[in-house]
């Protein structure tokens, strides 16, 4: 017995919505604190997602790709943010702490001193956050668009734009690795949306 094409499509546009929609919702759950469980199981279901686009022989109708673009594009988007953070987190065991304005306290002490509790400190990176979610907005739609080439270019601006706070490790450290882990994030999501519509 052979399963119609529409009825194919049917069942993978309601599984995607689903997915997505369940995958967001526990992004939006670890948006204040990013914990481990729900990130998981996110992440696992983005990658579901992605397996199931891959070897699906139909795509999803335009009407209804449409909303699995947004939706996936939300998810990439907001999705990145505690992903990145969490990454964040373990890759600096929590030693560099978060600032006011989104970026990250460092103390300055100059080569001949050690830092201690009196050492000034100031915040570099600052809006980071705000940032990631225009980086990860422009891959996201970029991919989805046919148009990856400009991953190149967003990763261009962001280095030049940051270059000269890139001066202590802890900040080139912070740089790559978040940086790494959001654009992953959105091309997963991106490239899973492009193949379920295109």
């Amino acid at each position: 017995m052979v399963i119609p094409d529409a009825l194919v499509a049917g069942i993978l546009s309601i599984f995607l919505f689903l997915a997505l929609c369940g995958a967001l919702a526990l992004v939006v759950v670890s948006l204040r604190k990013p914990t481990d469980i729900p990130l998981l199981v996110a992440g696992g279901l983005v990658v579901l997602c992605l397996l199931v686009v891959v070897v699906s022989p139909v795509n999803v109708p335009v009407i209804v790709g449409l909303g699995i673009t947004l939706l996936g594009v939300t998810l990439a988007v907001l999705g990145g943010n505690p992903v990145t953070r969490r990454i964040l987190t373990i890759a600096t065991h929590g030693r560099v702490p978060d600032g006011d304005n989104g970026g990250i306290l460092l103390q300055t002490a100059s080569a001949s001193e050690a830092p201690s509790a009196a050492t000034p400190v100031h915040e570099v990176l600052r809006g980071g956050a705000t940032i990631g979610y225009l980086e990860r907005l422009s891959v996201a739609v970029a991919i989805v668009a046919g148009f990856p080439e400009a991953i190149a270019v967003v990763v261009a601006v962001k280095g030049i734009g940051r270059f000269s706070e890139l001066a202590e490790a802890e900040a080139r450290e912070r740089f790559i690795i978040g940086t790494l882990a959001s654009l992953l994030w959105a091309c997963i999501v991106g490239g899973l949306i492009r193949l379920a519509i295109w």
